[in-house]
């Protein structure tokens, strides 16, 4: 059973761009680690986290590449988790409800691109501102969930969580023990994930099956403390759905997290319906970069902003003004100023040649 179980040990709101190529100690929701010497990164982490102020529900999807046939993914959660998959489709509606509005901007006279410089029109774009086997690791539930075989640990001691991941096969960083330490003195549990295709050589490529992770909070935490382990610069991408606009309440080592959608988003049907339990809820896309994982300093924590101020990116297309069939009105404007001084050239011809006879 041991050799079935991989790991997974961190994962919890969010919308999440990163990539690791063995060894894949940390992705940008915490620790990723492929088995052996394979190589494993990761393309790209997408986050949905749904949080009602009592119970905080997360959805991740990860697209990977490599040539692991196994990994593990390890999650730390604040209580008792339930796991199960996660609808696709959940990702692709949100995608589609946080899309920029697209405008036209007209400029009137003519740019690099344009006539007489150049015979094309110029679109410019610009946006406004996703244990068995040891005492001090129990084990208290397992799944088989299509290619994914969960188990939801406890553990008191993070050398016997290092050590039980240990005898499952997997090689984990003398400084897994250390960053753990915080989540065990807190009394966390922990979502262990074995990603192995049930296909025999079948390798983890593309995108995987989403996971869907619940568990009680009275917080809305995202862990990102693993995340400092990672040897490149990590992207955080997050759709938040709560009662509320929701912000980092700090930058936790990263850059300033950029908000790309806020808004009320009536669900209708399907998978954001159901996970919004079928009534209006708020949306918050927030997206934060990582130069320097190292500087990672804390979990995030997210609060409700003072107020549910909206907001959506514009993608401005720039367009020469003209008019009637094409014509442009700089050139039109020019014209008329060359007639008005020929007009206004003759009338001063034609006084002085009256004032002289």
């Amino acid at each position: 059973m041991k050799r079935r179980i991989l790991t997974l040990l961190f994962a919890l709101l969010a919308t999440q761009l990163g990539s690791l190529i063995s060894p894949a100690y940390a992705c940008g929701c915490g620790a990723m680690i492929p088995y052996g010497q394979s190589r494993f990164g990761v393309d790209r982490e997408t986050s949905v986290v749904r949080w009602d102020g009592r119970t905080e529900q997360i959805v991740m999807r990860f697209i990977v590449r490599g040539d692991a046939d196994r990994a593990a993914w390890i999650m730390p959660v604040p209580g008792r988790a339930t796991v199960q998959l996660g609808d696709g489709k959940l990702f692709d509606e949100l995608e589609e409800r946080t899309l920029p509005e697209h405008e036209t901007r007209h400029y009137f006279w003519p740019r690099s691109k344009d006539w007489p410089f150049s015979s094309g029109m110029s679109d410019g774009v610009g946006a406004a501102p996703p244990g068995a086997g040891d005492a001090a690791v129990g084990v208290v539930g397992r799944e088989q969930l299509g290619d994914f075989d969960v188990a939801r640990l406890t553990a008191t001691d993070p050398a016997a969580l290092k050590n039980w991941l240990e005898s499952n096969g997997f090689t984990l960083p003398d400084r897994l023990t250390t960053e753990v330490e915080p989540y065990v003195a807190q009394k966390w549990e922990y979502v262990a994930v074995r990603l192995a295709p049930r296909e025999p050589g079948k390798k983890l490529r593309g995108e995987l099956d989403p996971l869907r992770i619940r568990f009680d909070s009275d917080k809305l935490v995202y862990p990102m403390r693993l995340s400092r382990m990672a040897k490149n610069p990590q992207s955080l991408g997050l759709y938040v759905l709560a009662e509320h606009r929701m912000e980092p309440a700090s930058r936790i080592g990263g850059a300033a997290p950029e908000v790309t959608f806020a808004g009320t988003v009536s669900p209708g049907s399907g998978p954001l319906a159901e996970l919004a339990g079928g009534k209006p809820v708020f949306l918050t896309a927030i997206e934060q970069e990582f130069p320097e994982p190292a500087r990672i300093d804390a979990d995030h924590e997210l609060r409700a902003t003072a107020k549910d101020t909206p907001y959506r990116r514009i993608v401005y297309r720039d367009q020469l003004l003209t008019v009637g069939g094409g014509v442009p009105v700089w050139l039109l404007s020019v014209v008329a100023a060359l007639l008005a001084l020929a007009a206004a050239v003759v009338v001063i011809r034609r006084r002085r040649r009256a004032r002289r006879s």
